[in-house]
């Protein structure tokens, strides 16, 4: 997507904001990043330090969150719902999001249930479950 290494992914975001400070015209995937960016005003300063960020370890244990993970999980739910896959993730998102009242907290509780399973699809050494993801939106939904 925007690059195969953890250095060349960070240059991708920060490069994005730049030029979107800048006002040079940005790719569709760029604007998609923005977007994210702009939502996420928290990490604007952050990105403004490459150097420091760049090559940066985001421990979990020490109560740091990594803010590129962060952002790269609501691109991929932003391309799942935009491709409507896996199938039905749309639907389940628009009542999540109609539910909650806040279309970002609804992309902030399907990345719990996007990071479990892609965890579980990690440890087990599968492709992810596509039914299990489903059914975990579906859970939120029941709450």
């Amino acid at each position: 997507m925007f690059g195969t290494d953890r250095q060349s992914i960070r240059r991708f975001f920060i490069e994005s904001r730049q030029k979107h400070l800048d006002g040079q015209p940005l790719s569709p995937l760029e604007r998609l990043v923005v977007g994210v960016l702009q939502e996420h005003p928290e990490y604007d300063s952050l990105l403004s330090d490459s150097d420091a960020v760049i090559d940066k370890d985001y421990l979990p244990e020490q109560g740091e969150t990594n803010p590129f993970l962060h952002m790269g999980m609501h691109i991929s739910l932003q391309e799942q719902l935009s491709t409507d896959r896996p199938a039905g993730i749309r639907d389940l998102y628009q009542q999540l999001s109609n539910k909650i009242g806040d279309p970002h907290n609804a992309e902030h509780q399907l990345m719990e249930c996007l990071g479990h399973s892609l965890w579980e699809a990690q440890r087990n050494n599968k492709a992810p479950d596509e039914q299990a993801y489903l059914d975990c939106i579906r859970r939120l939904l029941k709450k």
